[in-house]
């Protein structure tokens, strides 16, 4: 393995986080998460345009750039320093590969490249709190996440030589601006039957869709209805559906675990600064010895989840088996402890909402929620491997 950079690699994080520091600097991501979509659209034209990201690890055959999972996880290293927020998470590390796994030749070539020009936004519509269970992150990934029926979620019927849909599902990512939802459903007319994809076009006939509060702003959420919808299934019924979202969590976990490594990165870096700066009895208050404890406890923690998500990225694309779990895991403690840390060490302004510090806090606690816990990541991932039972395991 080499574990160094490639200079396209270098070149694509410089290039990307030049353009986020100059056009979302703090100013521009509080007017950007105001906006009824909750992004900035000429930030995702230029990120789109300009250096190709939601078609970075899509095939060049699909208008793709045809990079592997590392580098579009390396950028997300840098969106994640950030905060920014696009639709890039929900378009191009939910919704695209499973388009791409399990989509027919005449879906693939009809919404891929419109998906890698970022003319076209997609999102995967399961509800929030069964995230993590859908795409096999804290759970076997059975199928029970889906509801339907009077379990809730979204049913699936036949109509003639088609589907319809019914149902609700909330905390959607961009689920109120996504321009295609991939709609998890149940298909059978009772609450265990088969988990399916659905294709609904966002503006479709019967789709109702508000954007919700979020305790991270920067990760705008809606809540989509679905009131007997039309809707096209994506590839065939026979297709592996729950082996394509557990893929799909695979790699959704390596580019979240990057990600939560670059606010990290960013927000510990911010609190040398600030504790360089501030004084305390006529000296800077990063001077004394409980402060730089604390702070180096911090860095061990950010480099040491940095390493396995890289490692979680490279795996992504050879044969060795994935750790993506432990890496998302690893990343999402060490922001939540980093951040943590900013906010108690700026003092007060670090309580304040006026301050930044917050919104790496919320960043790391809503991802948490979302993909997690830290403590089921671990406990899923350890059960998987049979640490504990005594057997051994061969990959």
């Amino acid at each position: 393995m080499d574990a160094s950079f490639t200079p396209e690699q270098d070149e694509i994080r410089r290039t990307l986080r030049e353009l986020l520091h100059s056009r979302c600097g703090p100013r521009e991501l509080r007017a950007a998460v105001d906006t009824p979509a909750g992004h900035d659209p000429a930030l995702w034209t230029a990120l789109a345009e300009q250096l190709g990201l939601p078609g970075l690890a899509l095939p060049e055959a699909y208008g793709g750039v045809g990079c592997s999972a590392t580098e579009l996880a390396l950028a997300c290293e840098e969106t994640g320093r950030a905060l920014a927020p696009t639709p890039l998470l929900a378009t191009a590390v939910l919704a695209a590969p499973l388009i791409t796994a399990l989509g027919t030749d005449t879906q693939r070539a009809e919404l891929l490249p419109r998906l890698a020009s970022g003319a076209l936004t997609a999102t995967l519509a399961v509800p929030g709190t069964a995230l993590a269970a859908a795409l096999a992150l804290t759970g076997t990934g059975d199928g029970d996440w889906a509801g339907g029926g009077r379990a809730g979620g979204v049913q699936a019927r036949r109509a003639g030589g088609g589907w319809r849909l019914y149902g609700q599902v909330d905390q959607v990512l961009d689920g109120h601006s996504a321009g295609l939802l991939v709609v998890a459903a149940h298909a059978g007319g009772f609450a265990r039957s088969r988990t399916l994809l659905f294709l609904v076009p966002g503006d479709a006939a019967g789709v109702v869709r508000v954007r919700q509060t979020a305790l991270d702003a920067t990760r705008p959420q809606g809540r989509v209805q679905l009131r007997d919808v039309e809707a096209e299934l994506l590839g065939q019924e026979d297709t592996d559906v729950l082996g394509a979202l557990a893929r799909a969590g695979d790699l959704a976990a390596a580019v979240l675990a990057c990600e939560a490594v670059g606010a990290a990165d960013r927000v510990l870096e911010r609190t040398v600064e600030y504790v360089r700066q501030r004084e305390q009895f006529g000296r800077a208050i990063g001077s004394f010895q409980a402060v730089k404890h604390r702070l180096a406890d911090v860095y061990v923690g950010v480099e040491a989840a940095r390493s396995a998500a890289y490692y979680a990225a490279w795996a992504q694309s050879g044969t060795t088996p994935p750790a993506s779990r432990l890496a998302l895991a690893q990343a999402l403690e060490g922001l939540r402890i980093a951040s943590g840390e900013a906010v108690q060490l700026h003092g007060g302004i670090g309580f304040t909402w006026e301050h930044e510090a917050h919104l790496y806090f919320k960043r790391a606690a809503g991802d948490e929620l979302l993909f997690g816990p830290v403590h089921r990541l671990r406990a899923y991932a350890a059960d998987a491997a049979r640490l504990f039972t005594g057997e051994e395991v061969t990959v």
